[in-house]
């Protein structure tokens, strides 16, 4: 059976955010989570850099608080947090903040190669890396 062509509105309209309720024993419940959409998604990649001197360099400061204040929701898929929770998220178990931060990364399609691609088109590395 041959899929569909889809139009202009079909693609607007479908319905493409994931939401996952995730266990965290650490805080004593659960939290839902979302998928980011590409406009959230480009705005957490464009938080991974700061300019500094003249050029671009990697930011990994508190890098899993700033992406799961953009994806902890309520049930519907309305956040929780607004980007300036960060700092105060950052300070919570690290982690129950790494196993939110690896499903929040799948659901989003970020992966490992992703984050290295980004660095290495920064022209800089991480922390503790080194270059061959």
């Amino acid at each position: 059976m041959a899929k569909k062509v889809l139009d202009k509105a079909a693609i607007l309209d479908a319905p493409d955010i994931e939401i996952e309720k995730v266990e965290v024993p650490e805080w004593g419940g659960s939290v839902y989570i979302k998928s980011m959409t590409g406009a959230e998604r480009d705005a957490f990649e464009e938080s991974m850099f700061r300019i500094k001197g003249g050029s671009r360099e990697a930011n990994y400061a508190n890098l899993r608080a700033r992406l799961l204040v953009r994806v902890i929701c309520d049930k519907e898929g309305n956040r929780l947090f607004k980007d300036e929770d960060a700092p105060k998220l950052g300070k919570k178990n690290a982690k129950a903040l790494d196993r939110l931060f690896s499903r929040a990364s799948a659901l989003s399609g970020i992966g490992t190669q992703d984050v290295e691609d980004m660095v290495k088109n920064s022209g800089t590395a991480p922390a503790g890396s080194t270059s061959g």
